[in-house]
């Protein structure tokens, strides 16, 4: 994909979900994948219903990723970046098996929650 696409990835951190709230800190993420980019867009896609307050042209698309192509391939890529974070992370607190569960609320994944409590990234 990134031999044929110009990506730009935003990240936040969870303290910085935690100060602002989950809402605010996607519109910054968005907002840091588009200043990533190696050159201004000529019009964004977003998958959602809500845009972030920037300069760019752009569109919010509900359901995005099931009729735009563009968003399907971003979706791919965030979900990719996440993964790679999450078996990175899994070295450091292996007993949440982040390696197999990306953090989504699997049993194991809770049963690990109520053994050993949140971690930071939690």
């Amino acid at each position: 994909l990134r031999t044929c696409a110009i990506v730009g990835v935003g990240i936040v951190e969870p303290e910085e979900i935690d100060r602002l709230n989950i809402y605010w800190a996607t519109m910054n993420a968005m907002t840091l994948a588009v200043e990533a980019l190696s050159q201004a867009p000529g019009h964004v896609l977003v998958d959602g219903n809500r845009l972030p307050r920037w300069g760019h042209p752009a569109t919010a698309i509900v359901g995005g990723d099931a009729v735009s192509t563009s968003i399907a391939a971003a979706s791919i890529v965030a979900k990719h970046v996440r993964d790679t974070i999450m078996i990175a992370t899994a070295e450091s607190w292996p007993h949440y098996g982040w390696h197999s569960n990306k953090g989504y609320g699997c049993a194991a994944h809770l049963a690990a929650l109520r053994e050993h409590g949140p971690s930071p990234l939690h």
